[in-house]
């Protein structure tokens, strides 16, 4: 077997199974999860029927390049999302079977492996970075998001020494679990770092669709590389994915769009991993990138929601509303373990521990007393969990 796997902690699902393995939830309250990111809001009905309507299409091989006309439809939603000037369908934009598999994979693309290697990422962050780092021959490196730093990667903690060594620099913005979102010129600044010290950024940027302010869009890493005159992308990818955006997770579509020499490496790579998206589900994605009017009302359930927990939490939980994304964050008044296995056993309301979801570094785990709530579920649910959750601080 690979000797990197030993390295792999067990995914945070799997402590929480471990965690609540010795408790029993009430039988009477119906369970309201939480805990995993998974949208259940309605699928768009002509993104299915697209795919419903070319079901055919199952009997032919997909390319690792995906579709001319999904590329160029990709080409175009950035262009009109981040303003950007021009950006080649052929040579800078990928599409790729969802983007958990391509952060992951685009590690063992762009990493020399070497225990010197270092590949960066905030902390908490989305366990596939780690992952990815340690499969790919490399030593992950755990930048902390904490109360200090806005929740924002702290990169005046990071060494010239650790610049040096890094190879490839995961972001999230906006973060997840954060919510979080970093301003462009700190964009630029990481941008200029990458260029200086010779490392791949990867912006892991599929949370960028659900924000609160119509006017105010969350900033983008190719939006920055322009504004700064690094017009090709050099050293610098974005991860978009249509699980958020569109309410579709299970339909696995994503894309990367940057840099085209990496690119260029990274599609060598796929055509040998294979691992093309099925071409029905890349005529679906077409219609689902070219139509912005159920995005718009996916955003506005998610508004509504917010709004009605924050409501039932005021003055029960140290908790605000985030910047983007569909988590709240707050800290809890026990360790977040503890914390978790309170809700459950009493409420049977499952919250995911912050803890699972970073590392220590600097001598702390930035995740440690906060719990990550997803707002996935209906209205009436959330509200409920959130009633469910002061009941049970006030009474303990």
């Amino acid at each position: 077997m690979n000797p990197y796997l030993q390295h792999l902690e067990p995914y945070p699902f799997a402590k929480l199974d471990q965690l609540f393995s010795d408790l029993t939830p009430p039988a009477e309250r119906t369970r309201i999860a939480l805990s995993i990111g998974e949208p259940q809001h309605e699928s768009p009905a002509f993104v299915l029927k697209t795919i419903s309507d070319n079901l055919h299409r199952i009997a032919n091989y997909p390319s690792s390049a995906g579709l001319p006309e999904l590329r160029t439809t990709i080409a175009l939603w950035l262009k009109r999302r981040y303003g950007l000037p021009d950006i080649d369908p052929d040579t800078q934009v990928l599409p790729v079977s969802g983007t958990r598999e391509a952060l992951f994979s685009f590690a063992q693309a762009v990493v020399t492996a070497s225990p010197a290697a270092l590949v960066m990422s905030p902390n908490p962050f989305y366990q596939i970075y780690e992952g990815a780092a340690l499969l790919a021959g490399a030593t992950p490196h755990f930048i902390n998001c904490t109360e200090e730093s806005g929740l924002l990667p702290d990169f005046t903690r990071v060494t010239e020494q650790q610049w040096q060594q890094c190879q490839l620099l995961y972001l999230c913005n906006p973060g997840n679990p954060t919510g979080a979102l970093m301003p462009l010129e700190q964009l630029q600044q990481v941008i200029r770092l990458a260029q200086e010290h010779n490392f791949v950024i990867a912006c892991d940027e599929c949370y960028s669709e659900i924000y609160f302010d119509e006017e105010s869009p969350p900033p983008g890493l190719l939006q920055a590389c322009v504004a700064m005159g690094n017009d090709d992308f050099r050293n610098c990818v974005v991860f978009h994915s249509l699980s958020k955006r569109s309410n579709l997770p299970g339909l696995r579509s994503g894309f990367v769009a940057g840099d085209a020499r990496i690119l260029r490496g990274f599609l060598q790579y796929r055509t040998y991993h294979g691992c093309a998206m099925p071409i029905h589900h890349q005529l679906g994605s077409i219609a689902a990138w070219s139509d912005e009017h159920h995005v718009k009302a996916n955003r506005q359930q998610y508004r509504d929601k917010f709004a009605a927990v924050l409501a039932e939490l005021e003055g029960h939980l140290p908790v605000a509303l985030p910047e983007a994304g569909f988590y709240l964050w707050p800290q809890t008044p026990v360790s977040d373990t503890e914390f978790a296995r309170q809700l459950y056993a009493g409420e049977n309301v499952i919250v995911l521990p912050g803890r699972f979801l970073a590392r220590e570094s600097d001598g702390i785990n930035p995740g440690g007393n906060r719990v990550r709530m997803a707002l996935v579920a209906s209205i009436e649910d959330c509200v409920e969990a959130a009633q469910r959750i002061v009941q049970r601080l006030k009474y303990g």
